[in-house]
């Protein structure tokens, strides 16, 4: 079959690979229907994600159909059009009992794409199939279907439910890209008084008015006083930090009150200063984390009964056999106004 090869920081392929096939009896084999590509795919091949080896095919995210499952395999059949979760659960140990999927023991957690080949391919082996694959309802196209793999729940579990964020509050969301974005899409779910939007392209600020956001600021603004200005002086209730670089993440710090929560999101490949010389008296809370997908089913629940706007997240599409050209687009979001690309088998 074509994948999409890892080879090393600033290097990737579309190549043939070995077929998958399955090798536990909780596995599943997947034909890949729809794809999308993630920016931790970019860290990747930035070199900043060090446990991905050269030789990986790339990938976590995905919509597809079983064609072959493991004897243990109880939840799906082949023939079942399922989504591929970008966390891997094996059901059992101490941290998926506790629903904390991504820091699974039992060899699962963030697998795909990243230890073991993902599915940025025409198939890909799932493990734990049972517990990291969802049937879909046949309403939900595969378009909406693969942004619940990973940009909302993360959006959702990393930063609007780690955060807390409660009606009336007044919520940063510093970087609309796709994670932001979907950040202020579910952050809308708690009916905060208002969600700003931090961002320097303006496309990306229309984007975030589109899924929600009623306060769009440039990075050049005075964000501070803009924040100050709507709360009475004190600053946001909460910062979610979407982007992944010190200057963002020392910017959230800044804008919340005193006893605020800067919930981070994004993926950070370089250390980023935390000025406790000011912040010790603030009583902060700050939180960082990797995704569980425990609420998965819940926001599939909810984009099936058209409680979740996600049209217009995806702003290009693509074949699968052109994979490069998607990864070009989706690098270059200043140029191409890229928010989240979608690959379809055939198309």
């Amino acid at each position: 079959m074509k994948a999409l090869v890892y080879h090393g920081p600033g290097r990737r392929s579309w190549e043939d690979v070995p077929d998958p096939a399955v090798k536990s009896p909780d596995d599943a084999v997947v034909r890949v229907d729809c794809v999308t590509i993630c920016g931790t795919d970019l860290h990747i091949l930035k070199g900043d994600v060090a446990t991905a080896e050269p030789g990986r095919v790339l990938g976590h995210e995905a919509v597809g159909t079983v064609e072959e499952v493991g004897s243990n395999v109880r939840t799906v059949a082949p023939g079942d059009r399922v989504l591929v979760s970008c966390i891997s659960a094996c059901g059992r140990c101490r941290y998926c009992r506790e629903a904390r999927y991504g820091q699974c023991l039992g060899g699962g957690g963030w697998i795909l794409g990243h230890r073991i080949d993902g599915t940025q391919a025409e198939r890909v082996r799932v493990p734990f199939a049972d517990t990291s694959a969802y049937k879909l309802p046949a309403d939900v196209s595969d378009e909406d279907a693969v942004l619940l793999a990973d940009i909302l729940p993360t959006s959702y579990e990393v930063g609007v439910l780690a955060a807390g964020v409660r009606p009336g509050d007044t919520v940063v969301v510093v970087g609309a890209g796709p994670v932001g974005l979907a950040a202020i899409l579910t952050a809308r779910l708690f009916s905060p008084a208002h969600v700003i939007a931090v961002d320097p392209a303006p496309g990306r600020r229309q984007a975030a008015a589109a899924v929600g956001a009623d306060v769009l600021l440039d990075p050049d603004d005075d964000v501070l006083a803009r924040v100050r200005d709507l709360t009475d002086g004190l600053g946001a209730d909460v910062a979610v930090e979407a982007v992944g670089i010190p200057a963002t993440f020392e910017s959230c710090v800044e804008l919340v009150r005193p006893g605020g929560h800067v919930a981070n999101v994004g993926v950070h490949g370089s250390p980023a200063t935390l000025h406790l010389e000011t912040a010790w008296i603030r009583d902060l809370t700050i939180t960082t984390g990797l995704v569980d997908t425990a609420t998965t089913p819940v926001l599939l629940r909810m984009l099936a009964a058209g409680q979740l706007g996600v049209t217009g997240l995806v702003t290009h599409r693509f074949g699968l056999d052109e994979m490069q050209d998607a990864y070009d687009v989706f690098s270059r979001p200043a140029d191409t106004g890229v928010l989240k690309v979608a690959l379809f088998r055939g198309a």
